[in-house]
């Protein structure tokens, strides 16, 4: 029976402005070639698997193809494409009815793309974007395994993967709703315009939701987690909101260090915060703000209401180094 596996590396994924003003990553288009390549030789470890590829306006998808080992069966996905996040978009909807698994190479905005369309179907995460909090940085090689043994079923999905919770977002204003999906954690922004996307001023913050929190990450998570840890696939979420200059509570603030971009080390006083129900809501009144979607600004708000609520109907992401415990320890890796 033949396997098939889908594979996204997005071209534009860390190339935004924190790689010039703070300490981000870099990962050009030759470093996720090399990686989309070690995806591939990773795949072999599984017998008869087809790759199905997202094709990109670069060229990228092209050398990855060409370069693919002659064991697998390797096409482009059929598709027209945008050179936006609409792509992965296209390109996941495509693999929900045609793969056994799924691999991203990208930050957490390909994550959360490929998560809006892609149901059930298993997701490795690979970071080659900016400033991640869902992707993390694994080797293509041991990546592209453990979507060769998820895909397979040599390594049940049900064992294997995790359910990672998303937050829901409903801009109100007047007689209009827009409502907007978050995958990690979606931030309030005193700023006028979407501008550079990237968060890069801490102060800037007003406060928001994430489904994920802890120390060890960057960002709205790394604040949150300063307060409470919340695992990817608890249920709910955790709500916070940030002392303004010039605003005073019933409560003195928390004061919290946080990384909150990468190379930055920063104090923020935190007014108030609490953990969150599944779909439970939490709300700003926004004059004139900007809404930030997994670390980049989104939606520019006026004069309307911001209501988060965090909903665990995210994608199933594969926890890699389980999935190959889970087959050395049943002989998968033994010859005799």
């Amino acid at each position: 029976m033949t396997t098939t596996i889908g594979l996204v590396v997005n071209p534009a994924a860390g190339r935004d402005i924190r790689r010039l003003t703070g300490g981000a990553s870099v990962s050009n288009n030759y470093a996720k070639r090399r990686t989309a390549g070690c995806v591939l030789a990773g795949l072999t470890l599984a017998d008869d698997v087809d790759v199905l590829v997202m094709p990109d306006s670069t060229g990228l998808a092209d050398r990855i193809v060409d370069d693919a080992p002659d064991e697998l069966g390797v096409e482009f996905v059929d598709m027209t494409v945008t050179a936006s996040g609409r792509d992965s978009r296209t390109a996941a909807a495509h693999f929900a009815d045609h793969a056994d698994a799924v691999v991203v190479l990208g930050g957490d905005g390909t994550t959360r793309d490929v998560a809006q369309t892609i149901g059930d179907v298993p997701v490795v995460s690979i970071s080659t974007g900016t400033n991640n909090v869902v992707p993390t940085p694994v080797d293509g090689t041991v990546a592209g395994a453990a979507a060769a043994l998820v895909g397979s079923g040599a390594v049940p999905a049900a064992e294997a993967t995790t359910r990672h919770g998303t937050i829901e977002v409903n801009v109100v204003r007047a007689e209009q709703t827009t409502v907007i999906r978050g995958l990690a954690t979606v931030g309030v922004l005193d700023r006028p315009f979407v501008g550079t996307r990237a968060i890069l001023d801490p102060s800037d913050i007003v406060g928001g939701v994430v489904s994920r929190s802890s120390p060890a990450e960057i960002g709205l998570s790394g604040i949150a987690g300063g307060l409470v840890t919340h695992r990817p696939d608890d249920p709910g979420g955790v709500g916070f909101r940030l002392a303004r200059d010039g605003e005073s509570g019933a409560t003195a603030p928390t004061t919290v260090r946080a990384i909150t971009v990468p190379g930055r080390l920063s104090t923020v006083d935190v007014a108030e915060h609490r953990v969150l129900d599944d779909g439970e809501d939490y709300a700003f009144e926004v004059d004139r703000g900007v809404v930030s979607v997994d670390g980049e600004r989104e939606h520019e708000v006026r004069n309307g209401t911001v209501r988060l609520r965090p909903v665990s109907d995210g994608p199933r992401l594969v926890d890699v180094e389980s999935v190959l415990e889970r087959a050395a320890s049943d002989g998968r890796f033994r010859l005799g």
